[in-house]
């Protein structure tokens, strides 16, 4: 087996190629002072931490090195006058690095299991594929694997197509003309069950994101920060069946405000809210991002809380598809699947974040500035009341779909009267999330999921046992009335 150890590394293969400080000329041998010296600080300092890093390090340095054909002079100097993060968001926006990297790693794998490769080829039932997404940063992991190469990866030739919100992108799943698609969490529980729309079986096998959403309010009410001020506001949501629209009516609930009768709640394309906000047809919403932090950067709208501080780790967006495509295209499905949860993973990580930005933000993308998408992303973000705030879990991405979270989401469509009758919470739940399908499929991939499908949450304080959701709606003061 080949291990790499870090401390034993010649410095110039490892040390930073984006740095104009780092000296990437000498050789894996060289012994001079100046090499001696640096690699002392390269060694305590700059090293990668794992086998993995290691081999994306000599991947990087190896493209970077060929890019000015060795001659690292003209290399310090460039990155010199064009900034170290400007030089690499632009290198990862026109190389796919995650799949090079991936590459390599993989490669590296299979000398390490006697050349041969751990994943059988499969011949792909369909390579071409249509997927939907709506511009917002929850759907990073789906956008970014175009540009950066998680879908080619795969086998696949993936289109992502910008839909303007999500009754658009339900119905073009139900017509068939997407092959899967980004949707909110509570959606393909609500399709499955016909609430809203025609039933049709649908199956969500990976998360996209957590947190990444914010209750954003008009400037005007900058002196309203208790909610029992807010009656008679109009608040956006994204889509009825949403975790902006069920969170939101939590929060208010919680003030002893009842969103049905004290509050208007409307449905906006995430696209116009801003412009709503601008136009005084809303005092606020909760909306997904970049459409907060677009508010303050247009200087219309503050921060009033972001929702991971309503419910930390909560659900937002995932990745969906008919359990008819995922039957009929089996081979085309598990790819796609991996694609989409290597990706998931890959932006996890918050040193790939800038990056990310910058790949995603483009007009077929997102269609906004790099610097409002990049403060989403890092979580290093303008408040719109003149702080700036660091919470790097601002947003996050974790591919793993509890089934207490679907119970959750159920026993909020049943509190507000999304669903009349008595349903089959757990039934429902494990049918429609893939929690046992997303486990094996990171087990696959070298990433380690959760032993179990089931935790309590926490949400506002207030303790969700997901072994008793009638109790816990019964347990609620304010609910539709039957």
């Amino acid at each position: 087996m080949i291990t790499l150890k870090p401390k034993t590394m010649p410095y110039n293969s490892l040390d930073n190629p984006y740095s104009d400080q780092s000296d990437l000329s000498h050789g894996a041998g060289c012994s001079c002072n100046s090499c001696s010296t640096h690699k002392k600080v390269v060694a305590s300092e700059n090293l990668p931490g794992s086998e993995e890093t290691i081999v994306n390090r000599f991947v990087e340095t190896a493209i970077v090195k060929s890019l000015f054909k060795g001659n690292d002079l003209n290399r310090r100097r460039f990155i010199q006058a064009v900034g170290e993060k400007t030089f690499k968001a632009a290198l990862f926006s026109v190389l796919p690095m995650g799949l090079i990297q991936s590459c390599a790693n993989d490669k590296k794998k299979q000398m390490q299991n006697g050349g041969g490769s751990q994943k059988a080829a499969t011949k792909l039932e369909k390579t071409k594929l249509n997927i939907g997404f709506v511009p917002i940063t929850c759907a990073t992991p789906i956008i970014m694997s175009k540009p950066m190469g998680f879908y080619e990866k795969y086998g696949l030739d993936v289109d992502v197509i910008k839909t303007a919100g999500w009754a658009v992108a339900r119905d073009k799943s139900l017509n068939k003309e997407y092959d899967a698609s980004h949707m909110l969490t509570p959606m393909p529980l609500a399709m499955t069950l016909g609430s809203g729309s025609v039933a049709a079986p649908y199956i969500m096998p990976a998360v996209e994101n957590i947190n990444g959403q914010a209750i954003c309010l008009h400037l005007k009410h900058k002196d309203k920060r208790d909610p029992k001020q807010w009656k008679g506001f109009k608040f956006g949501v994204p889509f009825e069946y949403s975790m902006h629209n069920f969170l939101l009516r939590y929060y208010v609930a919680e003030f002893g405000l009842d969103p049905d009768k004290d509050i208007q709640i409307r449905v906006v394309p995430p696209p116009e809210m801003v412009a709503n906000l601008r136009a005084g047809n809303l005092d606020g919403y909760l909306s997904p991002d970049p459409f907060n932090q677009r508010a303050v950067f247009e200087n219309i709208g503050f921060l009033h809380m972001l929702t991971k501080d309503i419910w930390e780790g909560h659900p937002c967006c995932a990745f969906a598809c008919s359990e008819e495509f995922a039957k009929t295209n089996p081979n085309t499905y598990a790819a796609l699947f991996s694609a989409i949860i290597d990706a998931t993973q890959f932006s996890s990580k918050q040193e790939n974040r800038q990056a990310i930005s910058e790949a995603i933000s483009p007009k077929n993308y997102l269609n906004q500035p790099t610097s409002v998408v990049a403060q989403v992303l890092t979580g290093k973000y303008a408040d719109g009341l003149g702080k700036v705030i660091n919470a790097p879990d601002r947003i996050d991405f974790d591919p793993f779909p509890w089934h207490s979270m679907g119970v959750w989401i159920l026993t909020q469509m049943k509190r507000w009267g999304y669903v009349k009758k008595d349903i089959d919470f757990k039934a429902i739940a494990e049918q429609v999330y893939l929690a046992t399908d997303c486990g094996n499929k990171m087990k696959e991939l070298g990433y380690k999921p959760p032993s179990s499908t089931y935790k309590k949450h926490y949400i506002m304080g207030k303790e969700f046992d997901p072994s008793k959701p009638n109790e816990y709606i019964d347990s609620f003061a304010i609910k539709a009335t039957t």
